[in-house]
């Protein structure tokens, strides 16, 4: 078995990060079917390209004997000049998804881990990730890797 390789993702991987991208909706649609539609993914294969062509908004694949097992969307945000935040560097991951086939085979430490070490060459102050609170399996693989809740999304149904 090869070792498991991290890199900058291709227009070549788009066919299989479709994939993941329908199972990681799959999980939000299953929990909350009144924010997501059934059987869609986040990105067109247009938005995709254009996604990946921007060094703003770089995706990492991980790659386990020559197949995608997994990925992670980032977005650099940063506030210049901002009236009330501070102008530091932030490293957003947008989106992290490991193959259903593959979780709990470290994976996805791995792609976050890859994702702090770029972070910090790029010189971010910090990483941050958004995850519904339904997302339970997420939820806990996020606490696990050490990360810390910074803010709380509420709302109310009407």
């Amino acid at each position: 078995m090869e070792e498991l390789i991290i890199r900058r993702a291709k227009e070549r991987d788009i066919p299989t990060i479709n994939k993941l991208l329908y199972e990681v909706l799959k999980v939000h649609s299953d929990v909350r079917p009144d924010l997501f539609k059934v059987g869609t993914k986040k990105y067109t294969d247009e938005e995709l390209k254009k996604i990946l062509a921007d060094d703003q908004t770089p995706v990492f694949v991980a790659e386990k004997d020559g197949s995608v097992v997994g990925y992670a969307f980032c977005v650099h945000q940063q506030y210049i000049n901002n009236n009330n935040m501070t102008d530091i560097k932030t490293l957003y991951i947008d989106d992290l998804c490991v193959d259903e086939a593959v979780r709990g085979a470290h994976v996805g430490k791995a792609l976050y881990e890859y994702v702090i070490h770029y972070a910090k060459e790029q010189g971010c102050y910090n990483v941050t990730l958004n995850v519904w609170a339904d997302n339970k399996n997420a939820v806990k693989f996020y606490e696990k890797i050490g990360l810390k809740v910074q803010k709380i999304g509420m709302e109310t149904i009407l």
